[in-house]
């Protein structure tokens, strides 16, 4: 994501915030991300090497930012008040698997998160990021997979009915970086008044270091950043015809 998504942070010495969809988790959040549909035709610039540099390419225009600055504030302002946590991530390594040695290796552990949904559940592997991996999507980027855990958490009380399918997972080189490529399809409801359906097809790119590490997770969808926020404030097909 994720959502996902999914990722916006306020201010460079602010609070973490996250942006529709992951992930990066739509927080993910965390990542920000709406017609109901999925379109027929990719708005992400494919490349040779596919939609890897989607965040940098399809940079969100100054009104989507408005728009994921302003869905982070009210999301901020219903979440649940909780208690400050032990660091999610933290947590998680003292119970993480032994380290990756090999492209493989990664690709099955990634595999395990999406059986999770970590985009829309926070569940996923910390110890296969290094701590100041670079999360974007096409309406933001930030460094830190805590950061990145703090704004999934953020968004998993906002949602209803999720689901995150995997369609396709493989690894590849382009260069000299190796990297594991995921697409993937996300659907969810948000539990806000008028609550709106997000639905995603995206794919992630998770860029690896020597020590099999992932130093960039990059998303990027087949919808624009400004169609992706636009979901956010449309009611679903259901709320519109039961009106």
């Amino acid at each position: 994501m994720v959502c996902v998504a999914l990722m916006a942070p306020r201010s460079a010495a602010g609070p973490p915030s996250p942006a529709l969809p992951s992930s990066s988790g739509l927080a993910r959040t965390g990542g920000a991300h709406w017609p109901p549909v999925f379109p027929r035709q990719p708005s992400c610039r494919r490349r040779r090497a596919g939609c890897v540099r989607a965040a940098q390419d399809d940079e969100a225009p100054p009104v989507v930012r408005a728009a994921v600055s302003a869905v982070t504030e009210l999301l901020r302002a219903l979440s649940p008040i909780k208690k400050q946590p032990r660091d999610s991530v933290q947590e998680a390594e003292e119970l993480a698997p032994p380290p990756c040695g090999s492209v493989e290796d990664v690709l099955a552990v990634l595999q395990d998160d999406y059986r999770r949904a970590y985009f829309l559940t926070g569940d996923f592997t910390p110890g296969i990021y290094t701590e100041d991996c670079l999360f974007e999507d096409p309406t933001i980027k930030f460094r830190g997979r805590s950061r990145y855990s703090q704004n999934l958490n953020l968004l998993v009380p906002f949602f209803d009915s999720p689901s995150l399918e995997l369609e396709n997972i493989e690894k590849g080189l382009r260069v000299e970086t190796k990297f594991v490529k995921a697409t993937w399809k996300l659907r969810t409801y948000l539990r806000l008044p008028w609550r709106p359906l997000i639905a995603i097809r995206g794919n992630t790119t998770y860029d690896l270091n020597e020590d099999y590490k992932v130093v960039r997770h990059s998303e990027c969808w087949d919808v624009s950043a400004l169609e992706a926020i636009g979901q956010i404030f449309v009611s679903a097909p259901e709320q519109q015809k039961g009106s």
